[in-house]
């Protein structure tokens, strides 16, 4: 406890040590803002607002704008520097919400505020700029601090490295921290983490983040124009975007909450967030909590979810659940009271089931083990994994506690931990075999759900790109030894499969001496081939639709030689934008050696990459048919042709399982049982066929054919 001489209440903001030469302690507070035409009092003014109960040691430092109406501020305490904009007898309406403009009851210490504000019932707000039309009520406490950081991992001058805010994202021992910034997307914040031995790389963005971010002392704390806060208690060290609604929230300190009218950002009742930072469209409600982290675009934090050191990117919601030590990449779901992730890189179009304790389990003497999944990660009612395990795109487990650390390299695949057997037991491709609804669901609710107005970071939503064509290809080769060391030989393989092949052992895949099996091999290598078929071909006539002069010879000089060992055969899923590795290689590189200043600088090279991304992928789905095409005459006009019709007759077929699988459950005796008849089960399901889903597959089908005969004609 400080006793401050009354005189100085309101001033000697920034330390005189830390202002720059001839600066005085409002040079920062200036900069800020664009400067209005304040003047002084007129005598009858001070008049008429000491009349009005209102007190300041002197007036001589209370600034207005033209047109000011005094008697709209009453019983209100003002101390050091306070500017007012123009102050009107107006109503404010937000919702039902509506308040006269003007300032009563409220404590305000060195603040600029904006246009026909409402403060009533605010006991202390220091050090605030406030846009205009803003509604604060009945805030306890809103101040800012010289060394505020607004939720950015920086130092200001003079403090020590230790105050420095990390979040030890992927593992709980921190060695991989990061440094929260206001402009960070997922692909910073892997690009960042995942390359640990790139010293060179983590040093750099450190000195790029402490230099955009960091330095000097003396910010104010701000709230947007349009921006309602009301019923709060503590705000502090906090910058507020436009237009934000935020009610009954406990403690926001040390954030900065990104707002706009296009994309407002909501906050409720009994939310506490600690060091964080709040992306556009942000909605988080009803109790729940946040300490370091960042929350990208369109994300939701509901029902007492707990995020803690940890990434959520774009499009996400969580709620109930606990999450710690994560980065999660764009369009993750996770609803459940009981549901935890921890310690993990989960790299989007993710789901967490209930019951689900991801990464709760430490094999090692320490808390250091990190699990990795890729896209499309749906871990099933209470499922328990192991530190440290890793799973290939879109990988469903089935209910159970998984005993020992898993690989599972396959993608789209099963997995079942088969208690009665003492085995684990998985089936390659079943989403293509047994679930392509939900396979194709998953893409399309990845789509619909982006309702990011500004798109910085990127986001790949079909699940057959190149990332996932070549863990198919891998898996394939996987499957082929497996095959061969269970006494199989190639021309065994060619037919639907006997008894004998509807199991074969495998290596590998946990880390125990239990037995391990795949099962429905034949099957998969099929399913696999399939899709590796129906992408290629997919990805070349999207290519030559887009270009109506193209040709057939067109396309061969525009691709080059479809060569198999050309093919890219690295991709990196970078925050759920796709890249060749050797353009994030390139990137490293070039940020290590100082070729990049600051973060806008990087985001610009992940633009450039998606610019450059149909091209990539059109080459690599290139190769792939060669690949697939190997043991076949070169690819010439009429074979393309028949391959674009092989790949309609694939896409036909995924209509029509989509169509059975959700067909499926209006078979189902038991659903059916909950209804008087049919005709109330439609009412309340609808139809097989009336879902939105359903029909927009349908039409999906039906562009792609139509694409195919403008192909087949002009090639």
């Amino acid at each position: 406890m400080n006793i401050v001489s009354p005189e100085r209440y309101g001033y000697d903001f920034i330390p005189a040590s830390f202002l720059p030469p001839g600066a005085d302690e409002y040079w920062l507070r200036n900069a800020q803002q664009t400067e209005r035409p304040w003047r002084n009092l007129k005598s009858h003014e001070i008049d008429i607002l000491t009349q009005n109960g209102n007190y300041c040691p002197n007036w001589n430092n209370f600034l207005v704008c033209d047109p000011f109406e005094p008697d709209l501020i009453r019983g209100s305490n003002f101390y050091g520097l306070v500017r007012l904009g123009t102050l009107r007898n107006v109503l404010l309406k937000y919702h039902d919400f509506c308040v006269p403009a003007g300032i009563r009851s409220s404590t305000i210490i060195s603040c600029d505020i904006g246009d026909d504000t409402v403060i009533q019932d605010c006991a202390y707000i220091s050090h605030y700029i406030t846009g205009d039309n803003c509604i604060l009520s009945k805030v306890d406490e809103l101040q800012a601090t010289n060394h505020a950081k607004f939720g950015n991992g920086v130092v200001k001058d003079g403090e020590e490295e230790e105050v420095r805010i990390c979040i030890d994202v992927m593992n709980e021992a921190g060695g991989r921290s990061i440094l929260p910034f206001e402009d960070m997307i997922t692909a910073d914040a892997f690009l960042w983490a995942a390359y640990r031995d790139d010293t060179a790389l983590t040093d750099k963005l450190k000195e790029i983040t402490q230099k955009q971010y960091g330095g000097s002392r003396g910010c104010y704390g701000t709230i947007g124009s349009g921006t309602v806060i009301k019923s709060c208690a503590i705000i502090k060290d906090a910058a507020i975007g436009n237009c934000a609604y935020i009610k009954g929230a406990n403690k926001l300190k040390n954030l900065t909450i990104l707002s706009s009218a296009d994309e407002p950002t909501q906050i409720g009742e009994g939310v506490e967030l600690v060091n964080g930072i709040i992306g556009y469209g942000g909605k988080i409600f009803y109790g729940s909590k946040a300490v370091r982290f960042v929350m990208g675009r369109n994300c939701n934090l509901k029902y007492g979810a707990r995020l803690i050191h940890s990434v959520l990117g774009d499009n996400s919601t969580m709620s109930c659940c606990e999450t710690l030590n994560n980065l999660i990449f764009p369009v993750h779901e996770q609803h459940h009271n009981n549901s935890f992730l921890i310690a993990s890189l989960v790299q989007g179009m993710s789901n967490i089931a209930a019951a689900a304790t991801i990464g709760s389990n430490h094999n090692s003497r320490a808390n250091d083990g990190e699990i990795r999944a890729k896209r499309g990660f749906w871990p099933g009612l209470a499922v328990s994994l192991k530190h440290s395990s890793c799973f290939a795109s879109f990988v469903i487990i089935a209910k159970g506690e998984y005993p020992s650390e898993l690989n599972i390299p396959l993608p789209f695949s099963l997995v079942n931990n088969n208690v009665h057997k003492n085995r684990l037991e998985v089936m390659p491709a079943y989403y293509w075999i047994h679930n392509l609804y939900a396979l194709e669901r998953n893409s399309w609710k990845t789509r619909s759900r982006d309702q990011r107005k500004i798109k910085i970071q990127h986001i790949e939503s079909d699940y057959l790109a190149p990332d996932t064509a070549e863990e198919i290809i891998s898996a394939l080769s996987l499957l082929d030894g497996w095959l061969g060391e269970a006494g199989f030989s190639p021309g065994d393989m060619t037919g639907a499969g006997s008894v004998e092949l509807r199991m074969i052992p495998c290596r590998h895949l946990e880390y125990s001496k239990r037995g391990q099996v795949i099962l429905k091999p034949l099957e998969a290598i099929a399913a696999y081939r399939q899709m590796l078929r129906y992408y290629a071909v997919k990805t070349l006539a999207a290519l030559a639709d887009s270009q109506p002069d193209l040709d057939f010879r067109g396309l061969m000089d525009l691709l080059g030689p479809a060569a198999p060992e050309q093919r890219i055969r690295e991709w990196v899923n970078i925050g759920g934008q796709i890249a060749p590795a050797f353009r994030v290689d390139e990137l490293r590189k070039d940020i290590g050696e100082g070729k990049y200043q600051d973060w806008n600088e990087i985001h610009r090279a992940y633009g450039l990459w998606q610019e450059a991304y149909s091209m990539d992928r059109a080459r690599h789905a290139w190769a792939v048919l060669a690949l697939l095409r190997a043991d076949a005459a070169p690819l010439d006009a009429a074979s393309f042709k028949k391959e674009l019709a092989a790949a309609l007759e694939i896409r036909r077929w995924i209509s029509g399982q989509i169509h059975k699988t959700r067909a499926k459950d209006f078979r189902d005796p038991f659903k059916k049982a909950t209804f008087r008849n049919q005709a109330e089960m439609e009412q309340v399901l609808g139809k097989v066929g009336s879902g939105s889903f359903v029909r927009l597959a349908r039409a999906d089908a039906a562009g792609f054919e139509a694409m195919i005969e403008r192909l087949a004609d002009r090639l």
